[in-house]
């Protein structure tokens, strides 16, 4: 179809069932374009999303029928100190699509000039089983006769509009701050969320931010196949806040010369993050980026040597073994201290006098307590006392200016993940661990794992800087198969110290902590974040038990969950802290929590994270399913009100706190509220009866 019916909406719809079409494969057949009344717009979408344009090409989002949003320039192209953002409309074309991985949709392709002569084509596709999400690609053509400075593009740049309660926003890149991926938007919120490196050694992220009000929500990304530097800035505006994705990439555009945006979406959808992220997984999982099939051991909580930090003696960590599996833990992993220094990864031999020997020696032991030993190891670094460092230096990433990148806490730099001698050296050491010392897992931690800067090594001889950046997920798979080649059982734990995970890396992962959390919250909503980028199957693990609120919040690693962790240490072993040691009082309660665990395993169950809004939904509720038992947590300061138990099916439940033992009487779909009274915590399981 081209031209403009000037006195007609032209809405495409695929049907869809919106909100009932999670977790995304559902959905009606596809309806036919309807005219509706308005001037001047074309658009797309589906019963859950709708994007219009307007005679000028700027667009208005609206969610089951409801406007979110003003007409706003949504797509501009930057050049200099300028947005080029108005495009006279001159056609459009609607067609159905059939792509082979993500299956039947609808495109338009809708064509405008702006007053400097560019012509801009904005090409939108909506599937039917990605309900909620339009995938965008924009080409900008320049038919003047003067080269323009481009200095960068914007896509999906919109304003969701004012409503009571505020926003809340989610960012899945990386601050060396730590901040919470969750947060509020406050008057004077600004956030650029770059998925670019914010310092020498933190970057890198999942490419989707959101900004939601109670009810609806916006979110844009880019559905690249490699990790590509963009920002998705996020602010509080006047109206309400705003949301875009932007590259700032400088070049010449000559005359007759396209410029063609990354792949990038928009979606308008009900509640908070997690059903965004799910869209967004389920089309990088159609292009072959998914979470690995995990080994069962992935499920088993874990005792971690780090209570003793890196000046261990091995008696010490030896003598913890008994204790860590009377609590239950399966897992024993050997951290930071054992190796002479980052980068050569040799054996320290003031702990391990015979070396590899005493290495194999002390899995034995590990293995003799009932646990399964997991090394800690920091790959893609190097020390300057290394040999590593003195010997290969060609190695290192070096920035355009020919500088190192320095990797804070470890005092190294960073080494190219793109450069083939780099990954084959860190293979080999990968192989030596599971397939020589006997390792069941890795426990690979370092902030700089997550992302790196493009590489201007000239002995590299890249065709471009950004290989390195894209490259990460590349070094990531070589370690994951050699691991898995030497023990096909094997455990790759990867721990980017407080980043927000690179989405790229995860495919090559089989568990996921929450990296250094700073708080019970930020072990919940990451785990939330995690839950829904790589779906049921997927090992989420809460990290150490001590760095949460009070030290001692096994239930918020539960409630979602999450595999159960702890650095525990043995009273009057010397341990650095002594808050780490697990007097008999601790003891009582991490051998309650881990049997807890045991009995009803939510780790390997379906999180329903679209049943609530963990920001505006009081008290913060998180909900696991065993197939028809619904496993319920909430999590308050302080709570004395009722509570919705959402997500019950057609039958009538049995209502138990688990962690008591007390009943809590019963519940059905259409009588779902209980009376509770709690301090930071209440679980309920919801058993079906009958």
């Amino acid at each position: 179809m081209t031209g403009m019916n000037r006195r007609s909406v032209l809405k495409v719809a695929l049907g869809g069932a919106g909100l009932a079409a999670f977790p995304a494969a559902m959905g009606a057949s596809p309806a036919a374009a309807a005219p509706n009344s308005g001037p001047d717009l074309v658009g797309v979408g589906d019963t859950s999303i709708t994007l219009e344009f307007d005679d000028r090409l700027r667009s208005r989002v609206a969610l089951k029928g409801v406007d979110l949003t003003r007409f706003d320039a949504g797509e501009a192209l930057l050049v200099g100190g300028k947005a080029i953002e108005a495009f006279a409309h001159r056609g459009h074309r609607t067609r159905p699509t059939w792509h082979p991985r993500h299956g039947a949709g609808v495109q338009v392709t809708i064509e405008g000039m702006s007053e400097e002569g560019v012509q801009k084509t904005v090409e939108l596709t909506s599937f039917k089983r990605l309900t909620g999400m339009i995938v965008m690609k924009v080409t900008y053509t320049n038919r003047s006769s003067t080269t323009l400075n481009v200095t960068g593009w914007r896509n999906g740049a919109h304003e969701l509009l004012e409503a009571p309660g505020g926003f809340y926003t989610f960012s899945g890149t990386t601050y060396t701050d730590r901040r919470d991926w969750v947060m509020p938007v406050k008057d004077g919120y600004v956030q650029e969320n770059s998925l670019g490196m914010d310092s020498s050694d933190y970057g890198g992220g999942t490419p989707l931010a959101t900004v939601w009000r109670r009810g609806a929500g916006l979110s844009v990304g880019h559905v690249e196949p490699v990790a590509t530097i963009l920002r998705m800035p996020v602010r509080k505006t006047a109206a309400g806040a705003s949301i875009a994705i932007q590259d700032d990439t400088a070049r010449t555009l000559k005359p007759g010369r396209r410029l063609s945006t990354d792949t990038t979406f928009l979606t308008a959808l009900p509640g908070d993050h997690f059903v965004p992220l799910l869209r967004y997984r389920d089309y990088m999982s159609d292009i072959g980026q998914r979470a690995p099939k995990v080994p069962a051991s992935a499920f088993e909580p874990i005792w971690c040597a780090w209570g003793y930090e890196r000046d261990f003696a091995t008696e010490q960590v030896i003598g913890a073994l008994p204790k860590a599996h009377e609590v239950g833990l399966r897992w024993a992993a050997l951290d930071d201290g054992w190796q002479n220094n980052v980068g050569d990864w040799d054996i320290d031999r003031k702990k391990f006098p015979r070396g590899e020997a005493d290495m194999r020696a002390f899995n034995k032991k590990v293995r003799a307590a009932g646990l399964r030993p997991r090394l800690w190891w920091a790959p893609l670094a190097a020390h300057p006392d290394s040999n590593l460092f003195r010997d290969r230096s060609d190695m290192l990433l070096l920035d355009r200016d020919g500088k190192k990148q320095y990797v804070t806490w470890w005092d190294s730099y960073t080494l190219c993940p793109a450069y083939q001698p780099t990954v084959d050296y860190f293979v080999e050491q990968a192989k030596r661990f599971i397939g020589e010392w006997g390792y069941e897992g890795l426990k690979i931690d370092g902030q700089h794992l997550n992302g790196v800067a493009p590489c201007y090594n000239p002995k590299h001889r890249h065709a471009r800087p950004e290989e390195s950046t894209e490259a990460v997920a590349t070094f990531w798979k070589a370690i994951h198969e050699a691991a898995h080649k030497a023990n096909r059982d094997a455990l790759v734990e990867l721990c980017p110290c407080g980043t927000a995970f690179a989405f790229h890396n995860l495919p090559y992962v089989d568990q996921y902590p929450s990296s250094d959390p700073e708080s019970s919250y930020q072990v919940r909503s990451k785990g939330k974040t995690m839950k829904a980028l790589m779906g049921a199957g997927s090992s989420y693990a809460g990290d150490h038990v001590e760095l949460s609120d009070g030290g001692n919040d096994f239930a918020s690693s539960y409630g979602i969950g999450a595999v159960l962790s702890t650095k525990f240490t043995i009273p009057g072993t010397g341990a650095p802290d002594k808050a780490t040691d697990l007097t008999p009082e601790k003891e009582v309660l991490w051998r309650k929590w881990v049997a807890l665990y045991e009995k009803n395993m939510l780790a390997t169950g379906e999180y329903r994270g679209e049943l609530y809004d963990i920001g505006f939904d009081k008290p913060e509720t998180h909900v696991v399913a065993k197939k028809r038992t619904l496993h319920y947590a909430f999590y308050a300061d302080h709570w004395d009100g009722k509570v919705e138990l959402r997500g019950l099916g057609r039958t009538r439940y049995r209502l138990t706190d688990p962690f008591t033992g007390k009943s809590l009487g019963t519940a059905t779909a259409r009588h779902n509220t209980v009376k509770l009274t709690f301090d930071r915590f209440q679980l309920i399981v919801a058993e079906p009866i009958g």
